[in-house]
């Protein structure tokens, strides 16, 4: 094969490192971007915190008049005389509280454990979920064991102290699936009346149907009445599908915590929009290595051989730093400019928060108002929430498609939601709607939807199917 060259005009399109750290900070939420700056202050030595202006910290001048007025009071009432000389200040101790796994380890603690027994079992214990399920099968969880801890075990000796596990509390947690989990609470509790031994028969031999929710072939099977059924019933839904969430002392360091990228005021008819930088630090450059470039640079230009190593790296970080400035800024501004015409666009909701208000609106709507990209835009409203008077918004659920009606009015698909939402709450539990019902329902009411668009909206609800919607 013989080998030959020749050239070929292409068009490729490439992204720079600054350009794609730039989108990178776009997506960021304010407490990630918060991370992401003291993470380059530490990286770049020539980029700083401006300190903040202590004008609004300082105390208010108080006048001699206001200073007069404020002495009237008395002097025995400005003090106490309840201590003692032998009083001492003690320190207030604040604990973070226990997890759910140190909870159970110290419980442990109260059973009769061999040194071997106690490894293995907390080690299990350390494999249970937050939501007190022990998700892993017990081979893996000895394989493991074999590995860390250098323990040969099977899966008979931890299925042993998994029963112990099972006695412990919050009821329920150690267990492997949701029938294990509801029988274990159910033998924690006394099975003394007809509604709590039909309960326990029908999570023993009829889950299945149970879960399924096929209550008239159940009640044929079982041979009870409707009323006997029911009670029943509401035996097993005073029982808790996730057992963790029972126990809460010290849960609240696991809480997510929203904070709003946007702060929008409503005043007098009018809005005020701010960007959420409470937090966020200003930056500037640090001007002593600028005064080192300076000192090393000569006045014709030229720098020594050695210190040129140590004025380029200088200069790399000084243009690092200076470029990540400007981005910050250049976020700033494509954040408030979209924003901005979010507002302008779903303006009436933003009054007063009513849903039906929200006015079709996709990304290229807005793309189309600040002269962006629509992917600027989708990596704008991804993960960003705008604080209102009325909640906190996130504000990727602004956008909705638009569908029309019988007489060609564009509406929001929220407004069809909320009818749909508004159908299933009102419907007859013993007979749900289905999703053809729904359809002809919202046809009847002049909006044209199909049955598939119907139970799209409805898996978006988190409403299940009308058979498991059905009670007794």
């Amino acid at each position: 094969m013989a080998i030959s060259q020749r050239q070929q005009l292409s068009l490729q399109q490439k992204l720079s490192p600054q350009q794609i750290q730039m989108i990178k900070l776009l997506e960021l939420p304010t407490m990630q971007l918060e991370q992401r700056i003291k993470q380059e202050i530490e990286e770049n030595i020539v980029l700083e915190e401006e300190e903040r202006s202590e004008e609004d910290e300082l105390p208010r001048e108080i006048s001699v008049d206001e200073y007069l007025r404020e002495d009237d009071t008395p002097a025995y009432k400005s003090r106490m005389n309840n201590y003692s000389r032998d009083d001492k200040q003690r320190p207030v101790h604040i604990s973070g509280g226990r997890s759910l796994q140190e909870y159970l380890v110290e419980q442990l603690g109260y059973h009769n454990l061999s040194e071997r027994e106690m490894k293995l079992a907390v080690y299990i214990v350390g494999s249970i979920d937050e939501d007190g399920y022990l998700r892993r099968d017990l081979i893996s969880i000895s394989d493991d064991i074999a590995f860390s801890l250098g323990i040969e075990c099977d899966e008979y000796e931890l299925e042993h102290l998994l029963d112990i596990i099972h006695t412990l509390e919050p009821s329920g947690v150690g267990a492997r699936n949701l029938r294990e989990c509801l029988l274990l609470q159910m033998r924690q509790v006394e099975i003394n009346t007809f509604p709590r031994r039909l309960a326990m028969k029908i999570l023993t031999d009829h889950f299945e149907e149970f879960v399924k929710k096929h209550y008239e072939k159940l009640m044929a099977r079982l041979q009870v009445n409707e009323d006997d059924f029911r009670e029943a019933l509401n035996e097993i839904k005073h029982l808790s599908p996730k057992p963790g969430n029972l126990y809460s002392e010290g849960g609240t360091d696991t809480t997510p915590y929203i904070i709003p990228d946007f702060i929008l005021d409503y005043n007098d008819g009018g809005f005020n929009l701010s960007l959420n930088s409470y937090n966020i630090p200003e930056l500037r450059i640090n001007r002593r290595y600028m005064d080192i470039i300076r000192d090393m640079v000569k006045a014709d230009g030229s720098v020594k051989n050695e210190d040129r190593e140590a004025v380029q790296f200088v200069k790399s970080k000084i243009d690092s730093a200076k470029w990540f400035i400007s981005a910050i800024r250049q976020r700033h501004d494509t954040l408030m400019r979209t924003m901005q015409e979010i507002l302008n666009y779903q303006y009436e909701y933003f009054k007063d928060g009513d849903k039906s208000k929200l006015r079709p609106m996709i990304l290229k709507d807005i793309a189309d108002r600040t002269g962006l990209d629509v992917s600027t835009i989708s990596r704008v409203v991804n993960s960003k929430y705008v604080q209102t008077s009325f909640g906190i918004i996130l504000l990727k659920s602004l956008f909705s498609e638009a569908m029309q009606t019988e007489s060609g009015e564009e509406v929001s698909s929220y407004e069809i939601k909320n009818l749909l939402q508004q159908c299933i709450d009102e419907e007859d539990k013993r007979h749900p709607l289905t999703d053809e019902t729904l359809m002809d329902i919202l046809n009847g009411r002049g909006y044209r939807i199909a049955r598939r668009t119907v139970a799209k909206y409805r898996e978006m609800l988190n409403i299940p199917v009308a058979r498991l919607r059905k009670q007794i």
